[in-house]
């Protein structure tokens, strides 16, 4: 690729309520895509929709009210965004945007951001390193359907996944590394806690599960240490998949365990997930079955991984068959 060319690389994300009032209307969006889950025939999706957000915000409020009363997915993805730009900048012209599936920054305002700034091609880079058709599978599908409305001339390539890229990897390990050292020695038992998804899915040939072994075998090859895969976040009266991170923690108890550094694999920023589910929820579980659970931080704009961001950005733009 020409070094002059202005290049817009656009991070793709979930997105999350930047305040309470915001939590009713991100599980609208959230439950209106049909994409990762089928609410009756397509005329009742969003209607149904609009039912169950509002069944579950009360619920989910309680949650983000726990971690300040929003999610900071918002604000910690844009600084990943400038960090990126000034990685990139001694290698070209790059421009780097968020795009959110299901709050703002929506892919129209985007889009529109890379018009205006002058792009001749677009790198769509989901920070998902593991492909779920529920996730980065989404996100593609909404970026080129508003993409064909905006900017049918613009070149966009896709990066779909990065379970293995090196710098990711050697962050993650350098992480567990420092985190097993909170014990002092004591043994502990490594939980890598990844975001669960429907059975179905995987028996329908999405890749989520396999990617995220091949991350876990990357990362054991430098730390040596073993560790156990387990999955959070589920809901709804559908096949999950096995077994759950709290099922793990109990089933690690009943063996004697009583250190787990959990580790969210397939999470690159904190949110809900991480600030909430697991430094409160399954910690306090934890702690009531005899049990200390300490966490690895996010990874959030670390330059070690802002580092890995770049490497997949430039081998995108350099590699013309991506």
């Amino acid at each position: 690729m020409k070094q002059r060319e202005k290049t817009g690389v656009l991070l793709l994300n979930l997105g999350g309520p930047e305040n309470l009032d915001d939590v009713e209307p991100f599980l609208y969006n959230l439950f209106s895509d049909r994409q990762i889950i089928r609410l009756g025939p397509s005329f009742l999706q969003k209607p149904i929709a609009r039912m169950i957000s509002w069944r579950r915000a009360p619920k989910s409020m309680e949650s983000y009210r726990k971690i300040g009363g929003g999610s900071p997915i918002g604000r910690i993805t844009e600084q990943q965004a400038r960090a990126l730009e000034q990685q990139l900048s001694a290698n070209g012209n790059f421009v780097v945007r968020v795009c959110m599936r299901y709050w703002k920054p929506f892919a129209t305002r985007a889009l529109q951001e890379m018009i205006e700034a002058g792009v001749e091609s677009i790198i769509a880079l989901p920070l998902y390193p593991h492909y779920s058709v529920a996730t980065t599978g989404s996100s593609f599908f909404d970026l080129r359907k508003t993409a064909d409305k905006l900017t049918p001339s613009v070149t966009i390539k896709e990066i779909h996944s990065w379970p293995e890229e090196p710098s990711y990897i050697n962050c993650l390990a350098k992480r567990i590394q420092e985190g097993l050292n909170q014990f002092d020695g004591e043994a502990a038992e490594i939980v890598y806690s990844a975001h669960s998804l429907p059975k179905k899915f995987i028996d329908e040939g999405d890749p989520y599960v396999d990617e995220t072994i091949m991350t876990i075998k990357a990362i054991e090859q430098i730390t040596k240490q073993k560790g156990h895969l387990c999955f959070q976040s589920r809901s709804g009266p559908v096949e999950w998949l096995e077994p759950s991170t709290p099922d793990m923690i109990k089933r690690l108890s009943e063996n004697g365990c009583r250190n787990i550094l959990a580790v969210p694999v397939s999470f690159v920023s904190d949110h809900v997930e991480t600030l909430y589910e697991i430094d409160m929820l399954f910690k306090d579980m934890a702690h009531d079955m005899g049990i200390r659970l300490e966490s690895t931080p996010g990874l959030n704009d670390d330059p070690d991984f802002i580092e890995a961001l770049a490497n997949l950005v430039l081998k995108s733009s350099n590699d013309p068959t991506v």
